[in-house]
């Protein structure tokens, strides 16, 4: 005879085995909605930094240009800020110290340059958006040029829709005049500069109204060169291992800095000339998201010949009445064509290998 409880019972009621307990659920009864703000008093600024969690942004408005330090809201958890970013901003957007705003929205890109780690590598780091200038730095020697490596940032660059250009640093040590006879069909500007000295006139020139990225090699004087160009922006520099030939790594993340009329960045009231974005240096750039469309773009000099392909060919040595076979033959091409012919079939070959 099963036991049931009684009224005096009644305090030990709730533990007899044929009452079944409710669980209280406090998110099932929390009210649910998915309308969200409209943040229609948000402020657009531009990401210039990020740090672990945190962006740094440049905010101009009616007070004035500073910098405000911004997380991102949950809803934007799994969307990627980068620097160069245009972002959307609410909270405290004093830029006083301790200060902390939100980020809302990111606005749509204009241009994103991508690398992996290599060309097996699907995966893309993100280097920096919005950027419509490349400025490729490469030493004439210590460490030496690599014609290949510059291949892959032209490649990078118009598949990323921003226009190349070309500094040479440390031509004192030799004469760059071979290294550069590899891209001079491009017509891509060149800026030469000797050790420790450098045509700032000239690049600021350039850079004025662009927002350049730049990249290069370690070792090859790019944040000698940035802090040139931009006083105070104390970028760290490193040295040439004698043994090795290599640069050792000294920018570890991607910054963005104002280039203004007096050469100073914390010159807030002036509109900056443009914007100078240093990169991490790198001894490889992977070009495992890129198409072979976008390899071909690489290489506007070999655009004529290549039109005259076949149709479906793939420009490699083992493709048959590839065009380009026949102008290396004919000698049209020259020395620094039948390089480039080169650099463009280890390109296509070494994705399809990937």
């Amino acid at each position: 005879m099963s036991w049931l409880p009684s009224d005096e019972d009644e305090p030990y009621a709730e533990y007899a085995d044929h009452v079944v307990r409710q669980r209280p659920n406090p998110k099932a009864n929390r009210p649910r909605t998915k309308r969200r703000p409209q943040h229609d008093d948000a402020s657009t600024a531009m990401v210039i930094g990020v740090d672990r969690g945190r962006y740094t942004t440049r905010l101009s408005d009616a007070q004035g240009s500073r910098t405000v330090v911004a997380a991102r809201a949950r809803e934007l958890r799994n969307t990627a800020i980068v620097t160069g970013d245009r972002v959307e901003l609410v909270g405290d957007r004093t830029g006083d110290e301790g200060s902390l705003a939100r980020i809302v929205r990111v606005t749509d890109r204009e241009t994103l340059l991508r690398r992996s780690a290599d060309d097996s590598d699907r995966v893309e780091r993100v280097i920096v958006a919005n950027a419509d200038q490349m400025l490729i730095v490469v030493a004439a020697a210590n460490p030496e040029p690599r014609v290949r490596l510059v291949d892959r940032y032209l490649v990078a660059a118009y598949d990323a829709g921003l226009s190349p250009l070309i500094c040479v640093t440390k031509t004192d040590l030799t004469d760059p005049a071979e290294f550069l006879a590899h891209f001079q069909a491009l017509e891509v500007p060149v800026f030469l500069s000797n050790t420790g000295a450098f045509p700032i006139a000239e690049l600021t020139e350039a850079l004025t109204g662009h927002e350049t990225v730049f990249v290069g090699h370690s070792g090859v004087g790019k944040s000698t060169l940035i802090n040139a160009l931009v006083p105070d922006a104390d970028r760290e520099t490193g040295h040439v291992n004698i043994v090795t030939g290599r640069g050792r790594h000294t920018s570890s993340s991607t910054v963005a800095l104002p280039l203004v009329a007096d050469g100073s960045p914390h010159a807030t009231d002036d509109t900056p000339l443009g914007w100078v974005i240093d990169t991490p240096g790198v001894r490889s750039f992977g070009l495992g998201h890129v198409t072979p469309d976008s390899i071909l773009k690489g290489f506007t000099d070999l655009a004529a010949i290549i039109e005259q392909c076949p149709r479906g060919c793939e420009h490699l040595d083992t493709s048959p009445d590839c065009a380009l076979d026949l102008a290396l033959e004919n000698g049209d091409l020259g020395d620094a064509g039948a390089s480039r012919v080169e650099s463009l079939r280890r390109l296509i070959s070494e994705r399809e290998d990937s």
